[in-house]
């Protein structure tokens, strides 16, 4: 009887390790990219089983622990860059030896949330150069004015859908434009933004919808989205941020393939997860919320927020400007078959690098 709980537990644990490898984009298949951490403790925990449980002269039991031996791995294979045992993508930085910084908190404040106060606490707190607010809507559009003597550079796009989108600078933003690039209802926002000494950075703040039963029933929307800016950003001759809620986990193959296409770095790569969500279950969280920049900076802080009434925790990045230095190294490297799979998910939306603003004046 043991021995068949445990065959069903390792064909549980080879089903949930080999169908993201099956390139399908219905939602129920790239939701299995999302847990990995959750599926690499189930797997720790059936291996433990297994040695406690089986008697491992026995050839089958060999055999069931040198898959699900097989299968930590691979998880752990994705999961391992973000946890402390890793190298550093991007070198850190301290504020004294950054004459040039910029400090970006994003948060997904979750449209039906009412404490508005607690973000604006956070703002007065920790004094961000910008602040990012997805799914805010109106009535957040409201609420948030109280920020604009500090924050007077805004872009504003509230929407009731989930995907308003509000960018509050005390840096001044120039080309500022939203566009949809993908569906008619999902925003993105695209500016530069001007540091002291004439500096400029591309940003763009994205927030695509999920692959979800209720949102997109593929993830062809999201990916087409992302890997458009990615192509883009490419070619950029300035120095890039992109920041938002992703509704994709770092460890994906559609952010890796995001990460290979922009040479954007990730700079939570040797610092930890950041799990931005769910905030309020701590068994159910990924992250979700990502900012990626190119290589002319490093990394002073990284630091999650909690804010009250969100299913998402805030995300705080302090960046110094470095652009004469060694900031650290990105492994990723591009080659001929991510470049036609990331053909092949733009055109299946009609979507290019084209339809981003370039922002390069």
């Amino acid at each position: 009887m043991e021995l068949t709980l445990f065959l069903l537990a390792t064909i549980l644990s080879a089903v949930i390790t080999l169908l993201p490898l099956w390139n399908y984009e219905a939602w129920w298949v790239r939701g299995f990219d999302f847990p990995r951490v959750q599926f690499f403790s189930f797997i720790l925990v059936i291996i433990l089983l297994v040695l406690w449980r089986l008697d491992l002269s026995q050839a089958s039991s060999l055999g069931l622990l040198a898959i699900n031996l097989a299968c930590l791995l691979y998880h752990g294979w994705w999961i391992l860059p973000y946890t402390r045992l890793h190298s550093l993508e991007v070198k850190s930085a301290t504020v004294g030896q950054a004459p040039h910084a910029i400090k970006i908190l994003s948060s997904n404040v979750l449209a039906t949330n009412n404490h508005a106060a607690c973000l604006i606490d956070l703002v007065r707190q920790h004094d961000p150069d910008i602040l990012v607010t997805l799914e805010s809507t109106h009535w957040w559009q409201q609420q948030l004015a109280v920020l604009e003597a500090d924050y007077p550079h805004t872009i504003k796009c509230p929407l009731d859908n989930l995907y308003g989108m509000h960018v509050y600078s005390r840096l001044p933003l120039e080309n500022s434009t939203i566009e949809y690039l993908v569906q008619d209802d999902v925003p993105s926002m695209h500016c530069l933004v001007k540091l002291a000494d004439g500096i400029k950075i591309r940003a763009h703040f994205v927030h695509p919808a999920p692959p979800s039963p209720t949102e997109n029933d593929e993830s062809t929307e999201r990916d087409a989205e992302l890997l458009a800016v990615a192509r883009s950003v490419a070619d950029a001759h300035l120095p890039v941020i992109v920041a938002g809620d992703l509704n994709d986990v770092a460890w994906s193959t559609t952010t890796r393939l995001f990460r290979k296409i922009s040479g954007l770095r990730d700079p939570r790569i040797g610092r930890g997860m950041f799990n931005t969500f769910h905030a309020e279950h701590w068994f159910i969280r990924w992250p979700l919320d990502h900012l990626f920049h190119s290589h002319h900076f490093r990394v002073i802080k990284l630091h999650r927020l909690t804010l009250t009434g969100s299913d998402h925790f805030a995300l705080l990045t302090h960046l110094s400007f470095n652009p004469k230095q060694d900031n650290g190294h990105q492994d990723l490297q591009v080659d001929a078959d991510d470049k036609q799979l990331a053909d092949e998910k733009t055109a299946k939306k009609n979507v290019s690098k084209s339809d981003v603003p370039e922002l390069t004046k």
